[in-house]
């Protein structure tokens, strides 16, 4: 079954320098039934304006994933990481037992638009870690580029054989780029189950017409076709 989450029916902050939609429920907004599907938690698309962002704050016993589509984002947290984030970079932590970070849009003129992502953890109170890895954009046209990974066998942030970063949860973390009339394929294991969710542009999935912002939970589908309409970007979450 594949159910369709249309981008207008997220919840929304909106304040003078800060336009975020919520997938689920967050902050102010809150939807019994959207806390979440399977280990993600929080799915939020996230425009921020220039000189604008994120203070210092804290997490705990979380993985989150930060991926930018246009701009920059600059990153600090108490592990003593200080780096800035540009579109075809993925930044994850691990929470664990707690970290701090603040997130700001250093440009003086243009806003930035990134997608930040918690999915929950194995088991709580890891040790806090960070990753950030740039990703070639000709490893995920018309394909599917796996850039976060909670693969059994990794034994740390970015350990993975293909690249992929390590998140702490059982699920893997795809993006793929798809041109007008383009397909994409991807098949889940046995037991599986799918959010994908349109980063930009349109597309089809199975035949079910997609737009920017909306997302897709899929259960009990096991062969997943992603079909360009306008030239998009997708992001595959395959989840236990």
């Amino acid at each position: 079954m594949i159910t369709r989450h249309p981008a207008e029916s997220r919840g929304r902050t909106d304040i003078d320098w800060l336009d975020s939609w919520h997938s689920f429920s967050f902050g102010d907004y809150h939807d019994p039934a959207m806390m979440g599907f399977r280990a993600l938690r929080v799915i939020n698309d996230d425009r921020v304006a220039a000189g604008q962002g994120f203070g210092t704050h804290a997490h705990r016993d979380m993985e989150i994933l930060t991926y930018v589509l246009d701009g920059a984002l600059a990153h600090k947290d108490s592990l003593g990481n200080g780096e800035t984030l540009r579109p075809g970079e993925v930044q994850v932590m691990t929470a664990g037992r707690g970290i701090e970070h603040s997130e700001f849009n250093p440009s003086r003129t243009e806003p930035v638009h990134l997608y930040q992502i918690w999915l929950k953890p194995r088991e709580k109170g890891l040790r806090p870690a960070y990753g950030q890895k740039a990703f070639e954009a000709s490893g995920r046209s018309d394909t599917w580029q796996r850039v976060a990974s909670g693969t059994p066998n990794g034994s740390g942030i970015g350990s993975n054989a293909d690249g992929a970063l390590t998140i702490n949860t059982d699920a893997d973390v795809l993006i793929a780029s798809i041109a007008p009339g383009r397909e994409s394929a991807y098949t889940l294991r046995a037991g599986r189950r799918a959010w994908v969710q349109v980063l930009r542009g349109k597309v089809e999935l199975n035949g079910v017409a997609l737009a920017e912002g909306d997302g897709a939970s899929v259960s009990d589908v096991a062969n997943l076709n992603v079909r360009g309409i306008d030239q998009a970007e997708v992001m595959l979450f395959d989840l236990a």
